[in-house]
C-alpha cells in the first residue's frame, strides 16, 4: 500500500460525501470539497468552496427562539465542467451511473503533491463512449488559483464534442441534513462580468449581511480550436466550446480559476483582481510545478516517519489535511481553524478549543502559523472583556464557539434527531475554552523561546484569561477554598445536576485544576518580562500587589474534588447512579451518542456515571504527570502515588467516546500503562475519519484535531517529548509494533533537529548551521548538543522518567 496515496475504485453515490471532505484539497486560504465537477444539484454530490475566516450571520427561529447563526460561507463553486457529443446530454455522473453508462471510475489522492486525480469511461445514451482523465489542484503556491486539466477522448466516434465550463454563485449552505430547514442563502448575486478576452467568465457575489464581496474567475482552454459561445444569468456564467474532435484523438480542456475577496489585501477591486489572476495565471503544467514544488517545501518541514506503512498512511492523510486548513498562507490572515477544516459546514465552520490538539504538531514545525492562530485569539480579546464584562466578571471571558468577530457563537438549542425534540443547549458554559488558549500561549513561549511574543501578545492575553478565573472563583467558608460554580467541564454529558432546573456545574477539577495552573503561569509570564516590558504590561492592566496577592491565593486553594480514592469529575459526581453498560449496548450496539438514546427515552445523562469524552483525564493529556502532580500538592491534596493509575482505571470504563478526541486521549493516557490497548485505542482514533466512525459526520468535515492530535501523539507521545524551561525532555516509549520512529523538528528557533526513536536507542543529531547548541534532558542525564554533533544513548524498560514526564 503506497503511503501516499488514498484511492477509491468505482463510484458509489452513498459514500460520496465521505470522499468528498476526504479529497478535498486546500491551500490555507480556501479549499474545496473533492466534489464531481460534472454532477447535478441535489443528488449525492456537495460541492463547497469555503475561504478561511469568511462568514456570513442569518437569523432563523429555532426551538421557538430567535437565533443569529454565523457560518462560514459556502462560495461560488468553481469546478463545473462537463461533455457531450453535439446533439447528446450532458454527461451527469450520478445519471450515467443509475442509468449503467458508468463503465469504470476511479478515483486518486497524491498526498505528496497535492494533486486529486479522476479516470472514468462512459457511455452515452446514442452509445458513443468518452474515456476521461482530470486532474484537479488548488494551488498551494498561489493561494488565490486553482486548476482543473480535464482529458477526453472519443473511443469510437469521430464528430464535434460540446465542453461546458461554469462557474455557480447559486450555492446555499446545505451540506448538514439538520440545518437544512434553517436560512441558507447567504449570498446576493449580481449580473456576471462579460470580459473582452473570451477565455475568461467571473461571477461576483456579496455575503448577505458581513458584505464581504466574493468574486470568482475562471479561464477555459482548449488544445484544439474551439468555438465558443457565453451563458450567463445572475449568479452564474459558463461558457460552451465546440471542438471538432477525431476516434481515439485526445483533447484537453485546462480550467484555472482565481479566488478573491474584498477582505484581501493589496487589490484595489476583488472582481478586477480575479479576472487579472484568471487571466495573468500559467498552464497548468507550470501551475503544477509550482504547486508540487510548495508541497515539497511543507514535507520537508513535517518530517516524520514510522515503519509501519498502513499507520504512516493515515497520518501523511492528517498533515495533509491540517496544512490544507492553515498553511504559510494563513499566517497574514484573521483566521482561526475550524473543527472541520475548511472540507465543510459542520459546526457552521465555527472555530472551538481544537487548537489544543493543532497547535503542538504547528509549534515544532510551522512556528509562524501557530503564532498567527495566537494572534487570532489576541485580536478578539476585546470581545472576550466585553464579554466577560458582560457577565459582571473582571478579565477576558472566551466564548466556546468563535467566528468573526469573538463574540460567543454557541447555539442555545439543538435538535435530537432520535426525538423529533428541540433541547436546551448549554455547552457555552464551558468556560475551560479560555484555560485552554492561556495553556497555548505558554506551551508556543516554552517551545519556541519568542519573549518579545510573549512580552507584547501573549502575557496580556494569559493575564486576562487567568483575571476572569481568579474572579470567577468564590471562596467558600465552609471549606477554606476558593470554588468554581455554574461551568461545564470538557465532557458535554454533563451541564446541570439531576433535579435541577439551573445550568451548570460546581468544581469541575479538569476547571479548577487547569485554572490553578494558568494562575501559576500567569504569575511566570510577568516575571519572565524584563523589567521595562514587566513595568508596561503592569499599566497597561492596571495590576496591582493586591491582585497578584489573589492570584496566589486562588492557585494555592481552589478545591478539587474526590470521591473513592480518584479525582470527581466535578462536585457530586460520585453520587450519580451507575450505567447499565451492557444493557445499553446490547440494546443500541453503538452507544456513542447515548445522550440522544437516553433522552428520547425520557432520560438523561446527567443522572449517570457515563462521559461523552475524556473529562478529569484531559489533566493528563494537557499536563504532565509531574505538573499535575505539583499542582495538587500546591493545592495541599495528599493524593499517594497510585492517584492517576486509579483515576484513569476509574473513568475509561465509563466513556463512551462520542467524540472524536476522547480515543486519541485515551491513547495517550494508556500508552505509559497498557501499550497493546493504546496501541489499539490509537488504530481507533486512527480511523475516525478515514471510516467515518461516526456514521456521516465526516461528510459534513474532518475532524481537525484528531487529525492533529494523531500525529502529536506520534511525536510528543510516543518521542515522550516535553518541552519546559529552555530543555527539550525526552522519553521515549514506542509501541511494540513500530520498531523505528524519525523526527524532523524545530525548536527554540533552531532548524533541523533529527531525532531518532527505535526499541533499543535513542539518537538526537542537531544539523550544522545552528547558531547555539540545544539542551536535552533524558532520564538522569542532562546533555548539551552543538551544530552538527549527535547524541546516543540506550533504552531502559523501568528507567526513571526526566523532570518533563
Amino acid at each position: 500500500m503506497n503511503r501516499w496515496i488514498l484511492a477509491y475504485d468505482g463510484y458509489d453515490p452513498a459514500a460520496e460525501r465521505l470522499r468528498e471532505a476526504l479529497c478535498t484539497l486546500g491551500n490555507g486560504y480556501f479549499a474545496t470539497r473533492g466534489a464531481t465537477p460534472e454532477s447535478s444539484a441535489g443528488g449525492p454530490n456537495y460541492p463547497g468552496t469555503y475561504v478561511a475566516g469568511c462568514y456570513d450571520r442569518l437569523t432563523a427561529r429555532i426551538g421557538g427562539q430567535v437565533a443569529d447563526n454565523a457560518d462560514l460561507v459556502n462560495v461560488p463553486n468553481w469546478l463545473p465542467l462537463t461533455f457531450r457529443a453535439a446533439g447528446g446530454d450532458w454527461f451527469d455522473l450520478d445519471r450515467a451511473s443509475e442509468e449503467g453508462r458508468l463503465l469504470t471510475y476511479g478515483q486518486e489522492l497524491d498526498l505528496r503533491r497535492g494533486v486529486l486525480t479522476r479516470l472514468l469511461r462512459c457511455r452515452d445514451a446514442a452509445g458513443r463512449t468518452f474515456r476521461l482523465a482530470q486532474r484537479r489542484i488548488v494551488s498551494m503556491d498561489d493561494p488565490h488559483l486553482a486548476a482543473l486539466q480535464t482529458t477526453i477522448v472519443p473511443e469510437d466516434w469521430t464528430g464535434v464534442l460540446e465542453v461546458r465550463s461554469a462557474l455557480d454563485g447559486r450555492v446555499a449552505n446545505t451540506g448538514v441534513d439538520r440545518y437544512r430547514n434553517l436560512p441558507a442563502e447567504h449570498l446576493s448575486r449580481e449580473k456576471p462580468d462579460e470580459p473582452d478576452d473570451p477565455e475568461l467568465s467571473c461571477v461576483r457575489t456579496t455575503t448577505v449581511s458581513s458584505g464581504i464581496g466574493i468574486a470568482v474567475a475562471a479561464r477555459t482552454r482548449s488544445s484544439e480550436p474551439a468555438e465558443r459561445s457565453r451563458h450567463a444569468e445572475p449568479g452564474w456564467a459558463a461558457q460552451d466550446l465546440r471542438i471538432e474532435v477525431r476516434e481515439g484523438a485526445a483533447v484537453t480542456i485546462e480550467k484555472v480559476a482565481a479566488v478573491f475577496t474584498s477582505r484581501d489585501r493589496a487589490i484595489e477591486e476583488h472582481g478586477r483582481a480575479a479576472l487579472a489572476a484568471a487571466r495573468r495565471a500559467d498552464g497548468f503544467k507550470g501551475l503544477l510545478e509550482r504547486h508540487e514544488l510548495a508541497w515539497a517545501h511543507l514535507w520537508r518541514r513535517a518530517q516524520f516517519e514510522l515503519d509501519h506503512d498502513d499507520v504512516q498512511r493515515v497520518l501523511n492523510l492528517h498533515v495533509f489535511h491540517v496544512l490544507q486548513t492553515v498553511s504559510p498562507h494563513s499566517v497574514e490572515l484573521d483566521a482561526g481553524v475550524p473543527a472541520r477544516g475548511l472540507h465543510g459546514e459542520g459546526y457552521r465552520g465555527h472555530v472551538f478549543w481544537d487548537e489544543l490538539f493543532i497547535l503542538p504538531f504547528l509549534t515544532m514545525r510551522f512556528p509562524e502559523i501557530a503564532k498567527a492562530l495566537l494572534m487570532y485569539r489576541h485580536r478578539r480579546l476585546p470581545a472576550a472583556r466585553r464579554a466577560a464584562a458582560v457577565a459582571g466578571r473582571r478579565g477576558a471571558m472566551y466564548p466556546w464557539q468563535g467566528a468573526a468577530d469573538g463574540r460567543e457563537e454557541t447555539q442555545r438549542v439543538h435538535l435530537n434527531p432520535r426525538s423529533g425534540r428541540w433541547l436546551p443547549d448549554h455547552s457555552h458554559l464551558q468556560r475551560h475554552v479560555g484555560l485552554t488558549i492561556a495553556h497555548n500561549v505558554w506551551r508556543f513561549y516554552e517551545a519556541t523561546g519568542d519573549l518579545e511574543f510573549l512580552a507584547e501578545y501573549g502575557a496580556e492575553v494569559i493575564w486576562e484569561i487567568a483575571r476572569y478565573f481568579a474572579d470567577l472563583a468564590g471562596y467558600d467558608r465552609s471549606t477554606d477554598r476558593y470554588r468554581i460554580r455554574g461551568v461545564m467541564g470538557p465532557d458535554e454529558y454533563h451541564d446541570a445536576y439531576p433535579g435541577r432546573d439551573e445550568a451548570g456545574l460546581d468544581d469541575n477539577a479538569y476547571t479548577n485544576i487547569l485554572t490553578a495552573w494558568v494562575l501559576h503561569r500567569a504569575l511566570d509570564a510577568l516575571a519572565l518580562l524584563p523589567e521595562d516590558r514587566r513595568t508596561e504590561l503592569r499599566e497597561r492592566l492596571g495590576l496591582t500587589r493586591e491582585e497578584i496577592t489573589r492570584f496566589e491565593d486562588v492557585r494555592r486553594r481552589l478545591y478539587v474534588p474526590f470521591h473513592d480514592g480518584v479525582i470527581s469529575q466535578f462536585e457530586g459526581y460520585g453520587d450519580l447512579e451507575e450505567l447499565d453498560w451492557p444493557g445499553y449496548r446490547e440494546r443500541y450496539g453503538d452507544i456513542r451518542r447515548l445522550d440522544r438514546i437516553l433522552e428520547a427515552e425520557g432520560d438523561s445523562t446527567n443522572r449517570y456515571k457515563a462521559s461523552k469524552q475524556a473529562d478529569v483525564l484531559m489533566l493528563l493529556y494537557v499536563l504532565t504527570p509531574r505538573e499535575l502532580d505539583e499542582i495538587l500538592q500546591d493545592l495541599g491534596y495528599e493524593h499517594g502515588p497510585d492517584l492517576i493509575a486509579r483515576t484513569t482505571a476509574y473513568y475509561l470504563p465509563r466513556t463512551c467516546h462520542g467524540s472524536t478526541l476522547s480515543s486519541l486521549v485515551h491513547a495517550w493516557i494508556l500508552a505509559s500503562t497498557d501499550g497493546e490497548e493504546a496501541w489499539r485505542v490509537f488504530r481507533e482514533a486512527l480511523g475516525s475519519d478515514l471510516e467515518d466512525a461516526q456514521h456521516g459526520t465526516t461528510a459534513e468535515g474532518v475532524h481537525l484535531g484528531a487529525m492533529a492530535g494523531t500525529v502529536d501523539l506520534v511525536q510528543r507521545c510516543y518521542a515522550g517529548m516535553t518541552t519546559q524551561g529552555g530543555t527539550l525532555h525526552l522519553n521515549p516509549r514506542l509501541p511494540a509494533a513500530i520498531g523505528e520512529l524519525r523526527l524532523g523538528l524545530r525548536y527554540r528557533g533552531h532548524w533541523g533537529i533529527d531525532l531518532t526513536c527505535r526499541q533499543d536507542r535513542l539518537r538526537v543529531t542537531l544539523r550544522p548551521g545552528a547558531a547555539l547548541p540545544v539542551r536535552i534532558a533524558f532520564s538522569d542525564q542532562d546533555v548539551f548538543i552543538r551544530p552538527g554533533d549527535s547524541w546516543e544513548t540506550p533504552l531502559h524498560h523501568g528507567r526513571t522518567p526526566t523532570t518533563g514526564d
